[in-house]
């Protein structure tokens, strides 16, 4: 016995609502409720002649921990050397990846050429796409340096026929192009409503535990940056990955932030070419590649991402204002962090930058998320306050405190070991727990104002 009834959901967030209302109680966000009809089944419950507690023929028997089977993790390489490396090694089979980007950044792109790669390697492939018919991924395809020729593709929406091709080409690994476009029959709502996102993404989970086959799915994403839809869809899921970047850069970035089967906040790099997405093995070296020696407002620190070192270079420009209020302009930087080494610079190391324009960039579109990178934008803002270069072959690593002192950064071995790598002879940092590595010295500092003083001797 089947009913409908009708929820309320936000399609932003997923929360339910007992009734319309213009503004969702979970995250705020105006006009974004919905109605959504929902399909209740009744379920017959069944006692067994000792009543109520007896358990039912189909109930599984629970087991200990100790006596569960152990099988080793096995990966399918893809053969993209950084997509691999930002998987942990490979994809698991049976793991569901989810992977959002902008439109046009290179998601589809990214995983035609992973299909084809699998493909080569003697994995079945079925890439069903909702947005492009197999006409258009035809000339995708022909546009890649790799022979996407073997792949299976489909152009359907429904995810019972999508499942149906999936089983019948017993395919390895099965891409969705993308999860808003794909609808179930067991819900009466448009695809891309929550509701439909959510079913899906549990069916297709539930398909890849059960099959052993491997699931990646695109997701687009809203204003702010996140995937759109509930955020249970990330919970569901194994992995997930976003694709960042500038389109008119051509570079992009893979970037994971859950990886049930490696370690998360790894980066892998690509370069954009009109034969597709190439890796790029050495990031570090490309972040900096364009860097000049001799300008003032310029410092370079090294980030962890994930397991990898990578080093930066970090911006700053401070110039007179011409209106009332001076401007604090941040890309790649939080800018209430950049508020926050403002005010500590100027308190705390007597410096003014009241009545300057002050406008901070991370290079190559990189973000700053970590506390060791403060000492750079420092140096930076400090470089450009006195028009005075910093030295060329010096690295700023480095946490800021709000009293003007300097804390040491995790994992500075492995970072000043690739600064080494790349010419770099000194480090200025914490002379507390920072690591000794052949090749750079360490410059001590204990607090801000000796920044200062080395920068503006």
């Amino acid at each position: 016995m089947a009913k409908t009834r009708s929820v309320y959901r936000c399609t932003e967030c997923g929360h339910e609502h007992a009734k319309w209302v213009g503004r969702c109680e979970g995250c705020g966000a105006w006009n974004a409720v919905a109605e959504e009809p929902v399909l209740e089944r009744k379920v017959a419950q069944t006692r067994g002649r000792r009543g109520a507690g007896a358990q039912r023929a189909d109930v599984p028997a629970a087991q200990r921990l100790r006596d569960v089977a152990t099988t080793p993790l096995t990966r399918w390489v893809t053969g993209l050397p950084e997509f691999d490396f930002v998987l942990g090694g490979g994809i698991v089979p049976g793991s569901m990846i989810l992977i959002g980007g902008e439109p046009g950044i290179g998601k589809s792109t990214l995983l035609l050429q992973a299909a084809a790669r699998l493909e080569t390697a003697g994995r079945t492939v079925l890439y069903a796409s909702g947005e492009e018919s197999p006409d258009q991924l035809r000339l995708r395809a022909d546009r890649l340096s790799e022979d996407a020729g073997a792949v299976h593709v489909l152009g359907e929406t429904r995810l019972e026929a999508i499942l149906g091709a999936a089983a019948a080409s017993r395919a390895d690994v099965v891409v969705i192009d993308s999860i808003q476009t794909v609808y179930t029959d067991t819900l009466e709502s448009a695809p891309g409503n929550v509701g439909q996102v959510r079913e899906c993404s549990g069916q297709l989970m539930r398909f890849a535990k059960e099959s052993g086959t491997a699931v990646v799915v695109v997701g687009h994403v809203t204003k702010g940056g996140g995937i759109a839809g509930p955020k249970t869809l990330e919970h569901i899921v194994d992995t997930v990955l976003y694709f960042e970047g500038e389109v008119t850069l051509d570079y992009r970035l893979l970037r994971t932030t859950k990886n049930r089967f490696g370690s998360v906040d790894e980066l892998g790099v690509f370069s954009m070419t009109e034969h597709g997405l190439v890796a790029v093995p050495n990031p570090s070296a490309v972040f900096l590649a364009a860097r000049a020696d001799g300008i003032s407002g310029s410092a370079v620190t090294a980030l962890m991402e994930g397991t990898r070192p990578v080093l930066v270079e970090v911006q700053a420009l401070a110039a007179k204002s011409g209106y009332g209020t001076p401007q604090r302009v941040a890309t790649g930087l939080d800018p209430k962090r950049l508020a926050v080494l403002l005010a500590v610079l100027e308190r705390r190391a007597q410096t003014s930058f009241a009545d300057l324009d002050v406008f901070v960039q991370v290079t190559a579109g990189v973000r700053l998320n970590e506390p060791g990178a403060d000492l750079a934008v420092a140096a930076a803002l400090l470089s450009s306050l006195y028009n005075r270069p910093a030295p060329a072959d010096v690295i700023f690593l480095g946490e800021i405190g709000l009293g003007g002192e300097i804390r040491p950064s995790g994992a500075a071995e492995r970072r000043l070991a690739e600064a080494a790598r790349l010419g770099f002879r000194r480090v200025f940092g914490s002379a507390r727990g920072m690591a000794q590595v052949p090749g750079v010295a360490l410059v001590g500092l204990e607090h801000v104002e000796q920044l200062v003083r080395a920068l503006a001797a």
